[in-house]
């Protein structure tokens, strides 16, 4: 089993402490360092010894997400890692404890920044699927595609009563491999989801909708998590939302109930336009349910069936974008977003992590 993140806390309740070099390896207080017993602690500030020594265990805190900080960097410090950890853009705004705390979220991005760095899986071999009905979205939702680093990807278009040529240009001007297949707007959502995943020759699975937006690494992280979980289906949580009709995003950390919903954590419930997993696996859950609407929760009740153990990562690369209830097969008012927001900004105003203009 792997370093992992899981269990990263959100809002710490405790400052930052010491690592330091002792004589054998890194410690904290003087003792070898413990990522669980770490997570209420806001983050660990390197001492630096004056000769060099070996950073596997410092990389290994990286990996579990434990969020770390130098005043400068030693020497023998590999030059990426050396610029995070002298990155001190997230520690510049002050932490008061609650779930609206912005400063917890830019704690949370420099967190992922390490683990990306500390987790490096190989390139993996993806195909997205896509189901649309609204080839206006399709040229937005294909660039956002080839934004996506350190993967493979082929994409796989369900036109939902749309034809390919109305969508031709924006496919033919995407430098990835397009295939797609027509299917009539009397066909369930599922259905088309399911014809268009026939065509997948990615090792890997991942769905995506149309009008959502993606950050650049949002597959990347996915596979990262996938492989240091061991997990068999992996998602984001659903944290951002931008409300068209308000021009507002919103981001959340809870359920409308008050129960926390925490990145980081084995779950029943993912963000369906999210989902990743290996396609053996995607085939031996049974594809998804041929169904118009709840489509996502189905398949993630049916890969539980089936013995799948289920991940959920951090959704700080991913938006969902919330226009007029009967334009989405998600339906809830827009007054539910409002609700459950943690935080309520003007316009759209995502993770740094999305890399937004």
């Amino acid at each position: 089993m792997s370093v992992t993140p899981c269990g990263f806390a959100r809002t710490p309740e405790k400052g930052l402490a010491r690592l330091h070099w002792a004589e054998t390896g890194w410690a904290v207080d003087g003792e070898p360092p413990d990522a669980a017993a770490l997570r209420p602690l806001r983050g660990l500030e390197i001492e630096w010894p004056a000769a060099e020594v070996p950073l596997d265990g410092l990389l290994s805190l990286a990996a579990a997400g434990i969020p770390l900080t130098a005043e400068r960097a030693a020497p023998w410090v590999p030059g990426d890692l050396a610029a995070l950890l002298t990155d001190h853009a997230w520690l510049g705004h002050t932490a008061d404890g609650t779930a609206r705390c912005l400063a917890d979220l830019r704690r949370e991005e420099h967190s992922i920044r390490l683990r990306r760095l500390a987790h490096r899986p190989p390139k993996p071999k993806i195909s997205i699927v896509m189901s649309t009905k609204r080839p206006g979205l399709a040229g937005a939702a294909l660039a956002q595609m080839c934004r996506q680093r350190d993967v493979e990807v082929e994409v796989l278009l369900g036109l939902h009563g749309v034809a390919y040529e109305q969508v031709r240009e924006a496919a033919e001007s995407c430098p990835l491999p397009v295939r797609w297949i027509e299917a009539e707007a009397s066909v369930p959502f599922g259905e088309v989801l399911n014809r268009v995943a026939g065509l997948a020759s990615g090792d890997y699975v991942a769905k995506w909708d149309d009008d959502d937006w993606y950050g650049p690494r949002h597959l990347a992280d996915l596979f990262m998590a996938l492989s240091y979980a061991e997990a068999d289906v992996v998602g984001t949580t659903a944290e951002f939302f931008y409300l068209e009709p308000l021009k507002a995003t919103i981001r959340r950390t809870t359920f409308a109930s008050g129960a926390s919903y925490p990145s980081e954590v084995w779950a029943d419930h993912v963000a369906g336009g999210t989902i990743l997993l290996p396609r053996a696996k995607f085939h031996e859950i049974g594809g998804f349910p041929g169904l118009p609407r709840a489509v996502d929760l189905e398949f993630l009740k049916a890969a539980q069936q089936a013995g799948a153990r289920v991940y959920r990562t951090h959704g700080l690369g991913y938006v969902l974008r919330r226009g007029l209830g009967d334009e989405h097969t998600w339906q809830l008012p827009l007054a539910h977003f409002v609700k459950v927001a943690a935080n309520q900004w003007r316009g759209f105003r995502p993770s740094l992590l999305m890399e937004a203009a």
